[in-house]
């Protein structure tokens, strides 16, 4: 039955029960009904059925129109409001992320006009629009770091943080190593909830798990900002490590062992004067092929 001679039915009280249920599933119904309800409250002498009709009809049309003239304009704004806070959002939590590749330094400059050099291989991540309610740098790799006068922040590695108080230091993170060098100023370096404070000369190593008392540094900064990797008294696995980093090779060792200790450097400009810097001291030959490096012992 059609929609029109079901509400005129209605209105005339005039349904029978199927007609009825059928009027009830129509989707203004609770429109109609209150609709009615409130017309109640008038009293006419004359009730013509079909002017009540075009009435309420167009009551539900007029209400349908003014609902969504001004709810879709609402939801365009609405819309808009949630890309502009998407883009304001991703904008102020997106992470700053300077990496070195094999072979490669470079020096940035943070928000607070402090310097941080990256040696090879490197990767350092912080938050430029949030800099000045969090102040931390997360490194995984070597750097070191030159601080503004009057700044502070820390930095967040794998093994310890390390908390800035106006200074020049080093931080080296790599997976079995981590070495922290204060040379001006102070540094306080946390690890397993304990902080060390350093003054300039002073080292915190760890080397496999294990603190490693460390003589004064004399120099006023690491070699490796001169093109220049230097040991004393360091596992020659890290050495070898280094080596590859600088270079970008890969280097395997036949009968030696990678925990002997190494003292000496090797210049970052040239690796045929490199190798031997780091295999004549311990009487070990090499042989290279392509990017492929072999160092053994007879």
């Amino acid at each position: 039955m059609k929609r029109e001679i079901l509400i005129s039915k209605w209105l005339d009280d005039d349904l029978n029960d199927q007609e009825l249920e059928a009027f009830k599933t129509l989707e203004d119904y609770d429109d109609l009904v209150k609709l009615n309800q409130g017309l109640q409250a008038f009293k006419v002498d004359d009730y013509n059925t079909s002017k009540e009709l075009d009435t309420v009809l167009n009551t539900i049309k007029s209400s349908k129109k003014q609902s969504t003239h001004w709810f879709k304009p609402l939801m365009r704004v609405a819309a808009i409001l949630a890309v502009c806070f998407s883009l304001y959002y991703y904008t102020t939590t997106l992470d700053t992320t300077i990496t070195t590749e094999f072979a490669q330094k470079t020096t940035i400059e943070l928000p607070d006009a402090s310097s941080v050099s990256l040696n090879a291989k490197s990767l350092l991540t912080f938050n430029k629009k949030d800099w000045k309610h969090n102040r931390k740098v997360e490194l995984d790799g070597e750097a070191f770091f030159k601080v503004a006068k009057g700044s502070s922040f820390k930095v967040k590695t794998k093994t310890g943080l390390v908390t800035v108080y106006g200074t020049q230091f080093n931080v080296k993170q790599w997976d079995d190593y981590f070495e922290v060098i204060c040379y001006e100023g102070l540094v306080g370096v946390t690890y397993n909830s304990q902080e060390t404070k350093l003054n300039p000369g002073d080292s915190f190593l760890i080397i496999d798990g294990k603190i490693i008392a460390k003589e004064k540094e004399n120099r006023t900064q690491p070699s490796w900002l001169n093109n220049e990797s230097t040991f004393k008294s360091t596992p020659y696995k890290t050495v070898i490590a280094e080596f590859e980093r600088q270079y970008g090779v890969h280097i395997t060792l036949l009968n030696i062992d990678s925990n002997q200790l190494f003292t000496g450097s090797f210049a970052h400009d040239n690796m045929d004067v490199a190798i031997k810097a780091i295999t004549l001291p311990l009487r070990v030959t090499y042989s290279k092929t392509n990017n492929t490096i072999i160092l053994k012992r007879e």
